[in-house]
């Protein structure tokens, strides 16, 4: 009988707006620890409501930026939490910064995802770059 092996399934999630190499590094290390790696965009919709502003890159522009990063073999749109993401997708491994260990929101996910086998990995967050910098920048050149 033939032995069959299991992938494994990593997931990750971000908004993704006005990528950079923070973005590039997450994607980086997530594909080195699972075999397939699938990626949410957070649709505009879910990144208003969040973050209280609209992306600056729209979503189908984001989702196609990341569906052709070489590390992502699958790309699909965030549209709800990531534990139902969980349950749709069925993931074994989910990756995530590790500037939010130790926060409600994943103390919380932990918990859940624990009781159903998933792991939480944190990555190292780079710093000194974010989505918020780099719009601030902009938006501090754009006034003077």
């Amino acid at each position: 009988m033939e032995k069959i092996v299991k992938k494994k399934v990593g997931f990750t999630c971000g908004v993704f707006d006005l990528f950079h190499v923070g973005h590039l590094n997450i994607l980086k290390c997530a594909k080195r620890e699972c075999e397939h790696l699938i990626v949410g965009v957070t649709t505009d919709e879910r990144a208003e409501k969040r973050k209280g502003r609209r992306p600056v890159i729209p979503f189908v522009e984001r989702l196609e930026l990341i569906e052709s990063i070489k590390y992502v073999d699958t790309a699909v749109a965030l549209d709800t939490g990531k534990h139902e993401m969980w349950q749709r997708l069925k993931f074994d491994i989910i990756f995530v910064g590790d500037d939010w260990k130790g926060s409600a929101e994943w103390n919380d996910l932990e918990r859940k995802f624990s009781a159903a086998g998933v792991i939480v990995r944190y990555l190292p967050y780079t710093k000194n770059t974010s989505s918020t910098l780099v719009r601030n920048i902009i938006e501090q050149r754009v006034i003077n």
